[in-house]
């Protein structure tokens, strides 16, 4: 792709997160008018450029339509935009966002990013619970954590005190990646005895995310759209310890309406922040005692692909479509596991390259792509792959 072509992406890109920024900041526009809006119209560019009169004819509030027709809105877009970049913070629409790519509810707010956003793409399981566990919920939440993200599973979590550090830290000891989604601005550490672990996920390679502007406070109604984005992000939800009444119960909620998996780690029935994952588990959550009853339970492309080693400056040399072709829906994991060591091939007793696996329509399974480390040749490490695909 040409330079020129990739910054014309670029700029249509940003010129598209300013459009919606702009959406969300303008007075007296929720989420639900401002999806109205834009249907009605057909496009958040229609709405930006749209006339006073035909703003109002929508049915949104008198201050809403000035707002937008004056350009105000826009010009409070382009100042939150530069105080983002001026704090180093990334705004993302359409191409990393997790509720965009994985949720059946849109959002018109921008993702807000501090950190590395390839940490929001990567498979994740958000580990959640209450911000008073016992030493048990805190040891065992910090372990798990610790467990998956030493697989390559990023941990995803609220950054709240109690489970959602414990999560945070478990990852952070395995050298793995967390993200921390804030139900403040990004740029207001909450709560403020976390500053230093907020550091540490930004310097795992992690990320720090929301969807409220910079500077936004701590208020009660913004934790349950955090615990949306947390969710929605994620392949799964792992609960550790939550009392009856306890946040927790809406991220779980979410992450049903968004088709996701629910984990929970079962308690003491007399211990009241038992009450959660109990019930969790009594309505068909998977029961979790250690790492492997979530990893088993992951799909097989995820595993795969969570394994996938980190190489700077992997490039994918063959498109290996129909080379293996697995007709048992049930062994073909298993199998493409066994053959690459869980997708990652060994040559001359050197790690060079891996394999991603996906399906069909006929329920076939087969290689989709084969991705080389640059020091080795395409044809040779290609062919070492093709002998150990066509054993099974």
């Amino acid at each position: 792709m040409s330079t020129a072509r990739s910054t014309a992406i670029a700029t249509a890109h940003e010129a598209h997160t300013l459009e919606w920024l702009a959406l969300s900041l303008t007075p007296g526009l929720g989420p639900t008018r401002a999806r109205r809006v834009v249907e009605y119209l057909g496009g958040v560019a229609a709405v930006i450029r749209a006339s006073l009169t035909e703003l109002e004819a929508t049915g949104i509030l008198a201050s809403s339509a000035q707002s937008l027709a004056t350009g105000k809105s826009i010009e409070l877009a382009k100042e939150e935009a530069e105080r983002a970049i001026a704090e180093g913070v990334k705004l993302y629409r359409s191409r990393i966002h997790p509720i965009q790519h994985n949720s059946n509810k849109s959002t018109i707010r921008p993702l807000y990013v501090r950190g590395k956003s390839d940490a929001i793409s990567q498979p994740g399981i958000a580990l959640v619970g209450t911000r008073h566990p016992t030493p048990y919920g805190s040891g065992l939440a910090e372990r798990l954590a610790c467990d998956l993200a030493a697989r390559g599973l990023v941990i995803i979590s609220g950054m709240a005190r109690g489970v959602d550090t414990a999560g945070h830290r478990g990852a952070i000891t395995a050298q793995g990646k967390t993200v921390a989604g804030f139900g403040t601005g990004i740029n207001v550490i909450y709560p403020k005895e976390n500053s230093r672990l907020s550091e540490q996920i930004l310097g795992c390679g992690g990320a720090l995310i929301s969807e409220f502007p910079m500077g936004t406070a701590a208020f009660p109604q913004n934790f349950p759209i955090r615990n949306r984005i947390i969710s929605g992000m994620s392949v799964g939800v792992l609960v550790v310890e939550a009392a009856e009444y306890s946040g927790t119960r809406i991220t779980a909620r979410c992450a049903r309406e968004q088709n996701r998996d629910v984990f929970a780690v079962p308690g003491n029935v007399t211990n009241k922040n038992s009450w959660g994952p109990n019930t969790l588990i009594k309505q068909g959550a998977k029961l979790v005692a250690t790492w492997e009853d979530v990893w088993d339970d992951l799909p097989a492309e995820v595993r795969i692909e969570s394994r996938l080693p980190a190489w700077p400056e992997m490039e994918t040399l063959i498109h290996a479509v129909g080379w293996a072709r697995f007709a048992n829906f049930e062994t073909a994991p298993r199998v493409l596991e066994t053959a690459l060591c869980g997708g990652v091939a060994v040559v001359e007793g050197q790690t060079v390259g891996c394999a991603l696996l996906t399906g069909d329509n006929a329920g076939f399974y087969y290689v989709r792509d084969v991705m080389v480390h640059p020091d080795w040749q395409g044809r040779r490490i290609g062919t070492a792959l093709m002998q150990v695909l066509m054993e099974y």
